[in-house]
């Protein structure tokens, strides 16, 4: 148990100090609501012109996913930095569909277009 203990320290020694940093503002912070151009709408200092829920394109959409999914998949890259004597063969397999189902969807992105601009 003891090679555990820092494990269990960092565990609840990081929400407390994330709890802490995020409840020191609420003290020093001025309450916005008494200042009025505070509750006022803006929208580059016109009133708001038209409906906020209008259609939106699903290119924006797919754009936000093409930068959000290179982020967790380069945790699945960590499993490299180890030396190639200490993988077996099951480690380099499994790596290599990865890297197949990463390219398969990329080819399937490109060929669809998700990235073309108009």
């Amino acid at each position: 148990m003891s090679e555990f203990a820092p494990i269990c320290i960092y565990l609840v020694i990081s929400p407390l100090l994330s709890l802490i940093l995020l409840g020191v503002p609420f003290p020093f912070a001025s309450n916005s609501s008494t200042y009025p151009e505070k509750l006022s709408a803006y929208e580059c200092g016109f009133d708001p012109s038209g409906d906020a829920r209008s259609r939106f394109d699903i290119r924006f959409y797919l754009v936000s996913i093409l930068f959000i999914i290179p982020d967790p998949e380069v945790t699945f890259f960590f499993p490299w930095a180890v030396p190639p004597n200490k993988i077996d063969s099951f480690g380099s397999w499994s790596m290599m569909a990865f890297l197949l189902i990463l390219t398969i969807g990329s080819l399937y992105e490109w060929k669809r277009g998700a990235s073309d601009r108009e």
